[in-house]
């Protein structure tokens, strides 16, 4: 598995609701649009935005720098190249920019691959997939 993470930061006009309205109906399904895959070979495709909380060490609530972390997988980093070379076709490349101009504060976002390491965790011990739900 292969995963890149980015970061991004609303335009400063827009409200948290708003972005995440707009990333949600309208630029996480811009592929739709124009007729090709969004993100060609993607496996899973995660929107994660951020709503800063109190610090419990220093009671201060700490802007994190970013509004959203956007994390993409693929199954091999093969996929993820031909996606990245679809993405900067140019006859896409100018849809893509005009539509993050009504969403993003710049187009200038961190962006990552990521290697997962896992750690047991929980009662038991084990690295989980997912979260196991307590049954009654």
């Amino acid at each position: 598995m292969f995963k890149q993470i980015c970061f991004f930061r609303k335009r400063p006009d827009m409200t948290l609701g708003e972005f995440m309205d707009y990333y949600e109906n309208q630029h996480s399904q811009l592929g739709k649009k124009i007729g090709k895959p969004g993100i060609p070979n993607a496996v899973r495709y995660v929107r994660r935005y951020l709503t800063p909380v109190m610090n419990p060490v220093t009671g201060e609530i700490h802007d994190p720098g970013y509004d959203c972390v956007m994390e993409i997988w693929w199954n091999s980093r093969a996929d993820f190249e031909n996606s990245q070379r679809i993405i900067r076709d140019p006859a896409r490349l100018p849809h893509t920019i005009e539509d993050e101009k009504k969403l993003f504060a710049t187009h200038a976002n961190p962006i990552c691959i990521v290697e997962e390491h896992d750690s047991p965790v929980g009662p038991d011990g084990k690295i989980y997939d997912w979260v196991p739900v307590p049954r009654e």
